[in-house]
């Protein structure tokens, strides 16, 4: 099964930018549909985008359309999340996770998923 890993979280301010990334363990990645999610404790998952990586189509949620951008590096099985204009309330812990199909926007019952890295922004 593919295992996912990422990197890349820290602490800005307000109006900053970052970029994590999630690396899988296998080329059959390039079977899913790999979507960014992120978590606040006590509130839901939230869907913050997606990727089909063998297709490259791409979405986002409304919170974050036109500040984050998701991107992929197919030779290093690499998907990215380069997040721009970041605001008190994109704090969260960021995770890729991935799932069939196309289209879906929530991050619940995807069971390939990875730890997640924390992105914390200050006021």
């Amino acid at each position: 099964q593919v295992q996912l890993v990422e990197s890349g979280g820290g602490s800005v301010q307000t109006g900053g930018s970052l970029r994590v990334s999630c690396v899988a363990s296998e080329p059959s990645i390039i079977d899913y549909t790999v979507a960014w999610c992120r978590r606040v404790p006590g509130k839901e998952r939230e869907f913050v985008g997606a990727i089909s990586w063998s297709g490259g189509g791409i979405y986002y949620a409304d919170s974050v359309k036109g500040r984050f951008t998701i991107s992929r590096d197919s030779a290093k099985n690499t998907l990215y999340l380069q997040m721009n204009d970041l605001k008190p309330e994109d704090t969260a812990l960021y995770y890729c996770a991935a799932g069939t199909g196309w289209g879906w926007t929530t991050c619940k019952n995807l069971l390939i998923r990875g730890q997640g890295t924390q992105v914390t922004v200050s006021s």
